[in-house]
Parts: structure tokens; C-alpha cells; sequence
């Protein structure tokens, strides 16, 4: 087994090469921490611990620094993601056109809450404030894909999709 989650040594091999590169590329540049941190979680799909640690010797700084960076932006991940990130929008809009169900209903079609992932990892759900589709709540991104007027019986084929 690898360092660094379950991937083949192959894969292993080839994605601590594409951190070295990275290291690299920013090698004596101030400031490199979140760029690194972006290119890092690009590699391994998120930002396992020991990459972490590795980041933080690279760059000499303290571990307790680069996590806090890592929790404090949204943008980074320190579980595993699924290849498809599904998104129930809860903002205003959605939430007075049934929001909260189509939510509860996804819920149920994916087996997870918010912020898990599926254990075969097809599989993402987050909840956000606003996806800006106002006129066309309530609203579900898949990935980069908007679906619009949704209703808790479309959830299960728009999911099979992306299968």
C-alpha cells in the first residue's frame, strides 16, 4: 500500500513526480503556499496528511500553519471527493420553492449528507447559500452542470447521468 491513499505504485511514482514538479515551479517564490496547495490537491484529488506534512517541510514552515490555511479556505479538501460533485442550492430563491426537499430527497437518492462522499467515491453533496439560478429554483449542480425547476422525483435520473 502506498503513502498516500490506496493507488497503484505506478500512480504513486507518477503523482509524488508531479508534486517534486511543483515544488519546483515555485521553488523560492514568496507566497507559494496556496498555489502549491491548489496544485497539490489537482494531483491527489485533495490534500491527504502526508502531502501536507511534505508541503510544509518544502516550504519550512510549521504543519500547524499549512492546515490552518487548508481549513480556513473552503476550496481546499483534506477527504477523499467524489468524481461528482452534486450541489442543492438553499439559498433564498430555492429554499421558497422547495429547497429544503430537494435537498433531503438527494440526500436519500446518494446515501450521504452534506459534505460526504459515496463510498464508491462517484459521489459528492454539498449544500450552498446561492448558484446565482435564481429564476430557475430550485436549483442542483452537477459538477459544472445546472439543473433547473427541480422537483424531489427528477433527482434519481439526473444522478444516473453521471453514472
Amino acid at each position: 500500500m502506498s503513502e498516500v491513499g490506496c493507488a497503484q505504485p505506478a500512480e504513486d511514482i507518477r503523482m509524488e513526480k508531479e508534486l517534486q514538479d511543483l515544488f519546483g515551479k515555485w521553488q523560492g517564490t514568496k507566497g507559494s503556499l496556496i498555489p502549491i496547495l491548489q496544485g497539490a490537491q489537482e494531483i491527489y484529488g485533495y490534500l491527504p496528511k502526508e502531502v501536507l506534512l511534505k508541503i510544509a517541510r518544502e516550504l519550512k514552515l510549521p504543519p500547524s500553519r499549512v492546515f490552518g490555511v487548508v481549513t480556513f479556505y473552503a476550496q481546499f479538501h483534506l477527504e477523499p471527493r467524489g468524481r461528482n460533485i452534486v450541489k442543492v442550492c438553499l439559498g433564498t430563491a430555492c429554499h421558497v420553492r422547495g429547497g429544503s426537499k430537494i435537498y433531503e430527497r438527494m440526500q436519500e437518492v446518494l446515501g450521504v449528507g452534506d459534505g460526504e462522499t459515496t463510498e464508491d467515491l462517484r459521489y459528492t453533496l454539498e449544500t450552498v447559500a446561492c448558484l446565482g439560478c435564481c429564476g430557475l429554483s430550485p436549483v442542483v449542480m452537477v459538477n459544472d452542470d445546472t439543473h433547473g425547476r427541480m422537483e424531489p422525483e427528477d433527482l434519481k435520473s439526473i444522478v444516473d447521468q453521471y453514472e
